[in-house]
C-alpha cells in the first residue's frame, strides 16, 4: 500500500523540445517507438542537472538526429497533462526553436525512434506526442503558453 506522503514528494519532470525548421519552412519530426510509440514528435529529451535549456537542446538533438543545431531560442513552455492523464508521468517542457543546423540527418537512437522526416507545419503526422503538439501549437499561434492545453 502506498504512503499518501509519497505523493507529496512527486514533482513534474522537466523536458526540452526543439522545433528545427529547414529552408522550405518544414519542421523535423520523428516517429517514436518504445515509451512514446506510436507518437510523432519533435526532437527532445530531459534536462539534466546543471544544464541550460540551450545545452540540453543541442545535446538532445545531436543524440537523436546527428544534427548540430546552433543558437536555439526558448519560445514557449508547455504543461503536458495528456501524458500525465494517460501514463501518470507529468512533464513540463521548455521548447526551443532554431533554423540553424548542420550535419547529416539520421536515426541515432534506433531503440527510441523509427525515422525522422521534414514536414509542413500543417501536415504533421498523427498521433502526436502531447509535448510536441503543444509546442507546435504555441509556435503557430506565437504564444509563450496556452492555458488549458490538454
Amino acid at each position: 500500500m502506498s504512503n499518501p506522503k509519497d505523493k507529496l514528494k512527486e514533482r513534474p519532470k522537466l523536458g526540452v523540445g526543439v522545433i528545427i525548421q529547414n529552408a522550405a519552412n518544414e519542421i523535423l519530426v520523428g516517429k517514436r517507438k518504445g515509451n512514446h510509440a506510436p507518437f510523432y514528435s519533435i526532437p527532445g529529451g530531459h534536462l539534466e542537472l546543471g544544464e541550460t535549456f540551450e545545452e540540453a537542446a543541442i545535446k538532445e538533438v545531436y543524440e537523436e538526429t546527428g544534427l548540430r543545431i546552433k543558437n536555439p531560442k526558448v519560445f514557449c513552455v508547455t504543461n503536458n497533462l495528456r501524458t500525465y492523464q494517460n501514463e501518470g508521468r507529468h512533464y513540463i517542457s521548455v521548447c526551443l526553436f532554431t533554423n540553424a543546423y548542420s550535419g547529416e540527418l539520421r536515426v541515432m537512437e534506433t531503440d527510441k525512434c523509427e525515422s525522422w522526416e521534414w514536414v509542413a507545419l500543417d501536415k504533421v503526422p498523427q498521433p502526436q506526442f502531447d509535448a510536441s503538439e503543444f509546442a507546435i501549437e504555441c509556435f503557430l499561434k506565437q504564444e509563450f503558453y496556452i492555458k488549458g492545453q490538454r
